[in-house]
């Protein structure tokens, strides 16, 4: 397969006489179109629901789009959560899966209708502890130990993660909740990461749905909802296959009709919390060439690094790169493509096939639309750049600007030396 961006390099260049590079950019269709698809593949289920994984993508615009299509936002801290109410979610429409969690962060889920997802049987105390019950409806999070794996090999090593319940302590929870006042029970799990196989969610929702059977048999708890997580992935690299989400819904469905409809569970809604599938491919990072460097290697540095996307850095995680202009040309030379940082691994790309590049090409880093901006930080200085969102129509907006000077030294506002860090702050304007 081929990957193609969903911007063309004329509109590009009208993007960058507003707005100077780098920037991530995200394309308003293709995220209305997939958000649309998974809402069709699991139509099926009654009280089915996505709760976007706002981690992925922390932009107010970008989850107004998600809940036009139903979506509500899976939660991890006080700011997301913060971020959640802000946009008008609703009782119900938020689920807080965190951990080690600060009680304070309960009780402001519990007060702003959040659903909350307890990591650890401790938990169940210290949300009794900080709001003097346990709310009606409650979830946990499972871990079933050992490696996950379906017909063509091991997916991932749950028993490693610091994340979920045993299998024992799931049931003492629902016991214990149950005797404290909970009514509706969830059950979360989240086995594997970027999965980019048709089969992941439909072996995942066997388990769960195996589970959910135990639990209400056990337990006498009712199972109001099985929390599917993430986990769904996206194409990296062109030659991997797209998952099909109508064929992971068949699927699920499948497993469905003959776990839990036998056993008179069928009104269980199915929720899931994808960030990675639902915004991923639809993000780019566009950055410029702006200098060339001949050593031991061939290497092309970008105005863009590692702050902008983390993930080739932190994980040797593969982000396609186009050039942009240069689409049919041969990719003939042999770079490193290199940000500013002073880490020697701030490389989007090493030992990539690329056509010439010139200073001042753009290029376009793809599927950097989830855990991109995001995962941003500021070492050395560096500063986070915008955020532009392509319109279907063509046009396009502004939907978080790039930090300033004034940003990263905004910390030491309450100091003296506040007002010297800025002296120069025009020059670099």
């Amino acid at each position: 397969m081929k990957k193609v961006p969903f911007v063309t390099l004329e509109k590009l260049n009208e993007i960058t006489e507003k707005y100077p590079t780098p920037f991530h950019l995200y394309d308003e269709k293709g995220i209305r179109e997939n958000a649309k698809a998974l809402k069709e593949a699991f139509a099926w289920n009654k009280g089915f629901k996505e709760f976007f994984a706002v981690k992925a993508t922390p932009n107010p615009y970008l989850i107004n789009i998600l809940q036009e299509y139903g979506c509500g936002c899976d939660c991890s801290s006080a700011t997301e959560l913060m971020m959640a109410k802000a946009v008008g979610c609703k009782k119900g429409d938020i689920m807080f899966s965190s951990n080690d969690t600060p009680e304070k962060e309960f009780k402001y889920a519990d007060e702003i209708g959040g659903i909350i997802n307890l990591d650890d049987i401790t938990h169940i105390e210290s949300v009794e502890r900080v709001l003097g019950r346990i709310p009606e409806v409650i979830s946990c999070r499972y871990n079933p130990g050992g490696v996950f794996k379906i017909s063509n090999g091991i997916m991932d090593n749950p028993g490693d993660a610091k994340y979920g319940m045993t299998t024992e302590q799931i049931f003492d929870a629902f016991r214990i909740l149950k005797s404290k006042g909970a009514k509706e029970f969830g059950i979360h799990a989240f086995l594997a990461s970027n999965t980019v196989t048709n089969d992941y969610y439909p072996m995942l929702a066997k388990v769960m749905f195996e589970l959910a059977v135990k639990l209400q048999k056990e337990t006498g708890a009712h199972i109001k909802f099985i929390n599917l997580s993430g986990g769904i992935g996206i194409p990296y690299k062109p030659d991997q296959e797209p998952n099909d989400i109508r064929v992971i819904g068949e699927g699920v469905r499948k497993v469905y009709e003959e776990v839990l409809v036998p056993e008179g569970m069928g009104d269980v809604a199915i929720y899931t919390e994808l960030g990675r599938f639902m915004m991923g491919p639809y993000g780019c990072l566009v950055t410029k060439a702006i200098h060339e460097k001949h050593t031991h290697k061939e290497y092309i540095g970008v105005d863009a690094c590692a702050v902008n996307l983390m993930r080739p850095a932190m994980y040797g995680a593969y982000h396609h790169i186009t050039v942009m202009g240069k689409e049919n040309e041969p990719c003939d030379h042999k770079y490193d493509v290199t940000g500013s940082l002073c880490e020697n691994n701030d490389k989007f790309a090493i030992d990539r096939m690329l056509p010439k590049i010139d200073m001042g090409d753009l290029l376009v880093i793809h599927d950097a639309g989830a855990h991109g901006f995001a995962m941003g930080y500021n070492y050395n200085g560096k500063l986070k750049s915008a955020e532009i969102l392509l319109h279907e129509d063509g046009s396009f907006e502004m939907i978080r600007r790039a930090e300033t000077p004034r940003d990263y030294f905004a910390t030491f506002d309450c100091f003296p030396v506040f007002e010297k860090l800025l002296q120069d702050e025009d020059e670099l304007k």
